[in-house]
């Protein structure tokens, strides 16, 4: 009887495809289809659900933003790109399709999975109850890394079946991060030694034997061990380039919680993509030299960070295609995008927090 259910589901909006194509501005796909469309890597997948709804199991990768909520287009219109195609479903199809009509309307190119999550499970397609978000890109020779949002600044790479840990932590307030579950990390890299950067008991639940850890000086100390990069150094990890940059505060009274010369902040290059991880620093001088980025992920949170409008310059000056800011706390990022527009920064915002 279920069966029946969502082939009726389906077939009534297919029919709906077919018979209203005049008034509808956005695109249905079956479960085939969907799963086609998001493996491509600019494709933002976008459950609009509850929270309780997403939590009993989504497809990898989901944004969640309830649709039912007030401030629906306001939340999505601060965390998607429009020049993305969303991707969206709900439990049947309905949801998704009002929100589809909804943001549609606002400049966005959608296409909604008919039959919903539903259709998708009856399809024997995946579902998780892993809430991180996660971002897909290519490599300059067509292989995928992705990236999933963890936890303030902490975030896991995957690439080519290599695990990648940046500064790995297991809990920050309520927040906590359960490696247990992940696989262990063939690099992890490590800016400084702060409590949301330098978790000891999270590289010792990553680490396994040829696992190699990059870090600043002060916590290569700390370990005992440890590949110890210092700012301006460049070294090769198999097929990883690695370039250690400044990461420090410029304001005055800022500079105890990051002198000068003591973090790092990373620039990752991988088959060809570059990826910047800027660390705990604010719009520092010596970033006007980062050239070529293809990812950037940037702090703004004052006192320790950025500002959101040194951010904003910090980006001007780097010109990454893509920017996530990250460690942003209770600092309002939202306005980003927009001040960034201009500039063609594709700006993501990510619940980092």
């Amino acid at each position: 009887m279920k069966k029946i259910i969502i082939c009726l589901i389906a077939a009534l909006a297919q029919f709906g495809l077919a018979t209203g194509c005049c008034q509808q501005n956005y695109e249905n796909t079956d479960p085939e289809g969907f799963a086609k469309l998001i493996a491509e890597p600019d494709v933002v997948v976008l459950d609009v659900r509850t929270a309780e709804e997403f939590n009993e199991g989504h497809i990898e990768g989901a944004v969640n933003i309830d649709f039912k909520q007030s401030g629906f287009v306001e939340k999505a219109l601060a965390a998607l790109a429009k020049d993305r195609t969303i991707a969206v479903y709900c439990r049947s199809g309905r949801r998704s399709a009002g929100a589809a009509e909804l943001l549609a309307g606002e400049g966005y190119k959608l296409v909604n999975l008919y039959g919903g999550i539903l259709a998708w499970k009856e399809s024997n397609r995946p579902v998780t109850t892993d809430t991180y978000e996660v971002d897909v890109f290519q490599t300059k020779s067509g292989k995928t890394i992705k990236f999933y949002t963890l936890m303030h600044a902490s975030i896991r790479m995957v690439y080519d079946g290599k695990e990648i840990e940046i500064d790995p932590v297991l809990k920050l307030r309520e927040r906590m991060v359960d490696y247990g579950k992940m696989p262990k990390a063939d690099y992890i890299f490590v800016t400084h030694e702060h409590m949301d950067h330098f978790d000891k008991e999270a590289i010792k639940q990553l680490t396994k034997d040829g696992t190699q850890l990059i870090t600043n000086k002060r916590c290569g100390d700390m370990l005992g061990y440890g590949e110890i990069m210092v700012n301006g150094q460049c070294s090769t990890f198999n097929d990883i380039k690695v370039e250690a940059v400044p990461a420090y505060n410029t304001t005055e009274a800022n500079q105890k919680f990051h002198p000068k010369g003591r973090d790092n902040g990373y620039i990752l290059t991988i088959d060809g993509l570059r990826i910047y991880i800027a660390g705990d620093t604010e719009d520092i001088p010596e970033m006007a030299a980062i050239k070529d980025i293809d990812i950037a992920f940037m702090p703004c949170n004052q006192p320790f960070t950025m500002t959101p409008e040194q951010l904003v310059k910090a980006a001007k000056m780097v010109k990454p295609r893509v920017l996530f800011p990250y460690h942003y706390g209770e600092t309002n990022v939202s306005g980003i995008p927009e001040l960034l527009k201009a500039e063609g920064i594709d700006v993501r915002i990510r619940h980092y927090e």
